[in-house]
């Protein structure tokens, strides 16, 4: 399984162990909002308590040292759902870094095909 996928699978179940085995200590994440930066520690926190779901992850490029990856995220305070495109970095097989940009999507979003 790739670094992205077994990312994206225990994120979306919530698995926390598995995430910190993915995550390098070393990790940094800079979101595309809010001007911070989080570390491991923030992300595993976050990962457990009300984090946001996504749908139709992709992996877009993924090789050993960086990957790309796309997906629809909904957020649980019911801000608008976003199209979010991640740039990972990867260093002794784990994620080092992770930083997204994203499109905020329209409130009446509906994933194509999935009507």
């Amino acid at each position: 399984m790739s670094i992205i996928a077994a990312y994206n699978e225990a994120w979306d179940t919530g698995n926390t162990e598995a995430l910190a085995e993915i995550l390098h200590d070393e990790f940094v994440f800079n979101p595309h909002v809010g001007g911070i930066t989080m570390g491991k520690s923030d992300v595993l926190a976050f990962a457990g308590n009300n984090a946001p779901s996504s749908e139709n992850n992709r992996v877009l490029f993924e090789n050993n040292e960086v990957g790309v990856a796309h997906s629809i995220v909904h957020f649980a305070n019911g801000s608008t759902s976003e199209a979010v495109l991640s740039f990972l970095q990867f260093k002794d097989g784990k994620i080092i870094s992770m930083e997204t940009g994203a499109t905020p999507l329209s409130d009446d979003y509906k994933l194509v095909g999935s009507e």
